[in-house]
């Protein structure tokens, strides 16, 4: 089912990709992350929400991060979302932090800004829609840009506390659906979609589709142990796909989209164990759980195109039909720890 529905897509993609090449500007984004006018003044200081949800602009020389330069990476101040790491940042001298690039996965949106008599290109968070700047393409290093941007849009996980941060790598089916559900959870500061468990070096998406490398569909999750627990992380991971069916889900069929948990500790192998365990015990399902529990080998990120795909895809036929469902289910159980 997913590969028809992939090929369509993907035929679409095709005849309107010069087309879509000249849309990189949107007037119009939608955004995952979304809370009301009085939730957002609860949750931002006032210049924080004059700037992020008003589009203020702080005076230049005057933000916290205009001269940092500690180790570690940029979040947006609105939702947490990972936007830039101190190796992108360098000092234009225009008295806004201001960097190269983003990093990867579509973490911003561009807008078109015809305010203030100019025309320009606005940069916004693209989970929660925040107010970072603008970019521009006077940059000096060899990307030529410059996202030009505001301290109080920002906060920083210094590279110290990153290093506090867990991982667990986890394969359900199709990655799309798992990188969706993941990325939406507190304390979840990066889901990075991927293949890992095979013996092919540096494969592609349509060789692992071919079902011949040994790789799964996965997602590296990195989180914070004192926000969400893994026996947290675990169960979302076994409401959000069926564990007892082997190498498939649903329509998907194939050793890639199999039921898997990637440790990269001894202590979440028996934190793991546990778990599988306890819902045996429990017979909380019908049929036996297949899911394996496997040291993390051979892991590769997939391609830019899949980061972050159900979000910049929702209107997909597979995305509509299979995903959506899956957040509202997600969202109705697990309300209390979504971003």
């Amino acid at each position: 089912m997913k590969s028809s529905i992939i090929f369509f897509s993907c035929l679409f993609f095709f005849l309107s990709c010069a087309q879509k090449q000249k849309q990189t500007m949107s007037e119009s984004p939608e955004f995952s992350y979304t809370l009301s006018e009085q939730e957002w003044k609860e949750k931002l200081t006032t210049e924080q929400y004059n700037i992020l949800r008003q589009k203020a602009t702080e005076r230049p020389f005057t933000g916290q991060f205009n001269l940092h330069k500690e180790k570690g990476t940029y979040t947006c101040a609105g939702c947490g979302e990972s936007l830039f790491t101190d190796e992108m940042k360098f000092d234009s001298g225009c008295g806004w932090p201001s960097f190269d690039k983003e990093i990867a996965g579509g973490k911003i949106k561009q807008v078109l800004d015809k305010s203030h008599g100019m025309v320009r290109t606005e940069i916004v968070c693209a989970n929660c829609g925040g107010h970072l700047g603008h970019i521009f393409n006077d940059g000096p290093t060899q990307t030529g840009m410059r996202y030009c941007v505001n301290s109080l849009s920002l906060d920083f996980q210094s590279k110290n506390n990153q290093n506090k941060m867990e991982q667990i790598t986890l394969g359900g089916g199709c990655f799309w659906c798992i990188e969706a559900a993941f990325s939406s959870l507190i304390g979840v500061s990066n889901a990075e979609s991927g293949y890992a468990g095979g013996h092919k070096l540096n494969p592609t998406y349509k060789e692992v589709c071919q079902g011949d490398t040994g790789h799964a569909e996965v997602v590296k999750i990195t989180f914070d142990p004192k926000i969400i627990s893994l026996e947290k992380i675990l169960e979302v991971f076994f409401l959000m796909h069926d564990p007892t069916t082997l190498n498939r889900q649903g329509g998907d069929i194939g050793t890639q989209y199999r039921s898997a948990i990637f440790y990269h500790t001894d202590e979440q192998k028996t934190i793991i164990s546990n778990i599988i365990n306890l819902l045996e015990s429990k017979n909380v399902y019908d049929n036996k759980i297949v899911t394996k529990a496997e040291k993390i080998n051979n892991y590769y990120p997939a391609e830019d195109y899949h980061q972050e795909y159900y979000f910049a895809n929702k209107e997909q036929p597979y995305c509509n039909a299979v995903i959506t469902p899956k957040m509202s289910k997600l969202k109705k159980v697990f309300s209390e720890i979504l971003k």
